[in-house]
C-alpha cells in the first residue's frame, strides 16, 4: 500500500492538475516524526513560482494555534494563570463593567468583544496603542463568561496586549524567541513577517465568490472581519504588521510546532491536559453553531460529527487552512493554501486522510 506521504502527494497533485487548487502545502507529524512533507502547485500563479514547503502562507484564523500557544507559555511562566483578570495587567480594560473578565474567558471567546469598534479597519490594525485603547474602551455585547462568539481580530491583541503587559515585548518577539528559536523554526512562524522575508511568501488568489452569503452575525463582526480576501493577505501592510489573530507559516513548521506541544517539549502533560479540555460549550453569537471550546481552540476535526467525543484542537483559517493536533493519536496536521475558497473541502478531505491512517481503526 502506498505510503501516507504518497497518498497525500497524489491527492494535491489531483487537486493542482485539476485546476481545483493552485499552491499548497501537508504535513503531518506523528510522535514527533514528521511523516507527510507535501507540496504541489505554484505559490506565484503570476510568476508560476514553484510552491515548496520552505514558502511561508498567509494563513488566516489558522495562525490563532499560535497566538493560543504564547498565551500558555505565559502561564506555564508564571506570568499570568487563566484565571488572572485582565485588569491585573491591563487596568484600563476593566471599563464598561469588564473587569472580571479573565485569561480563561479571551482563549474562550467569551469576553463579550467579539468585533473589532467601528472606529478601527484594516488600515488601523498595524497601530498596535490605537487598536488596543480601542478595545479597552468598548462596551462588552454580554458579561464576561456568560456567552461565547467568536472574536475574530479582537482576539489577538487581547492575548497580545496581556503578553506585552507582562513581559514587555510584542507578540511576535515571544513568538521567535519562545517558539521558533528553541524548536529551530526559524523564518517559518511569524507574526508580521520582516522586510527581507516578504519575497518568500507565497502570494494568495480569490477562488469563486460564495454561492449563499455568509452568515452575518447579525451585523456584529464588519464584512472584512468576516470574509478573508486575497487583497487583505497580500497586503504588505499586514503582513508586516504584529497582528496575531493571522499568522504567516509554513504546514511543516506549524506541524513541528503543535508536535513538540504535544510531546511535551512546550507545555507539561498536565498542563496539555488542562488546555485541551472541554472549557466551553454554547451557542456561538456570531455565527449560531453550537461551540465547544477548549482554552484557545474549537475542539473536534472538521467534519466530525459533534456529538464525537472531542480528541483534537486546532484552527481552520479563512480560505480554506487548516492545522489542528490529536491528543490521543499523537498527531499534528498543517495545510496551507494558496487559493482562497468559501469551503473546507481540500482541508477535509485531506485531514480525513490523515486520520484514517492513525486513527484508532487504523
Amino acid at each position: 500500500m502506498p505510503s501516507l506521504q504518497q497518498r497525500t502527494q497524489s491527492v494535491l497533485d489531483e487537486l493542482v492538475d485539476t485546476g481545483a487548487e493552485t499552491g499548497l502545502q501537508v504535513a503531518v507529524h506523528h510522535h514527533g516524526v514528521l511523516v507527510v512533507d507535501a507540496v504541489a502547485g505554484v505559490d506565484d500563479s503570476r510568476t508560476g513560482r514553484r510552491a515548496t514547503a520552505q514558502t511561508p502562507f498567509f494563513g488566516f484564523s489558522a495562525g490563532k494555534v499560535m497566538t493560543s500557544l504564547i498565551a500558555h507559555l505565559l502561564v506555564r511562566s508564571g506570568a499570568v494563570g487563566y484565571d488572572t483578570p485582565i485588569v491585573d495587567v491591563w487596568p484600563e480594560f476593566g471599563t464598561h463593567d469588564k473587569a472580571s473578565a479573565t485569561l480563561r474567558h479571551v482563549l474562550t471567546h467569551s469576553v463579550g468583544v467579539p468585533a473589532m469598534p467601528r472606529a478601527i479597519g484594516p488600515a488601523d490594525l498595524a497601530d498596535w496603542p490605537r487598536v488596543c485603547a480601542a478595545i479597552a474602551d468598548a462596551e462588552p455585547l454580554w458579561p464576561p463568561g456568560t456567552r461565547t462568539g467568536y472574536h475574530s481580530f479582537t482576539y489577538g491583541f487581547l492575548v497580545g496586549e496581556v503578553a506585552r503587559r507582562v513581559t514587555g515585548k510584542p507578540m511576535r518577539q515571544l513568538l521567535h524567541e519562545w517558539v521558533a528559536v528553541p524548536l529551530g523554526l526559524e523564518g517559518e512562524l511569524y507574526f508580521g513577517v520582516p522586510q527581507t522575508e516578504l519575497t518568500r511568501l507565497a502570494r494568495l488568489e480569490d477562488g469563486a465568490p460564495r454561492p449563499v452569503a455568509p452568515p452575518d452575525g447579525d451585523g456584529i463582526l464588519a464584512p472584512w472581519e468576516m470574509r478573508p480576501t486575497a487583497a487583505m493577505g497580500n497586503s504588505v501592510e499586514v503582513l508586516r504588521a504584529d497582528i496575531p489573530s493571522v499568522g504567516t507559516f509554513t504546514a511543516r513548521g506549524i506541524a513541528a510546532m503543535n508536535a513538540a506541544v504535544l510531546d511535551g517539549r512546550l507545555i507539561d502533560a498536565h498542563q496539555l491536559q488542562e488546555v485541551t479540555a472541554v472549557a466551553f460549550e454554547g451557542t456561538d453569537q456570531i455565527f449560531g453553531n453550537q461551540a465547544r471550546l477548549a482554552l484557545g481552540y474549537p475542539l473536534g476535526r472538521i467534519g466530525t460529527p459533534p456529538d464525537e467525543a472531542p480528541t483534537t484542537f486546532g484552527w481552520i483559517g479563512g480560505g480554506g487552512s487548516y492545522v489542528y493536533a490529536d491528543t490521543t493519536t499523537g498527531t499534528s496536521f498543517a495545510m496551507t493554501k494558496t487559493r482562497l475558497t468559501p469551503h473546507f473541502n481540500t482541508a477535509q478531505r485531506l485531514a480525513d486522510l490523515t486520520a484514517a491512517e492513525f486513527g484508532p481503526q487504523a
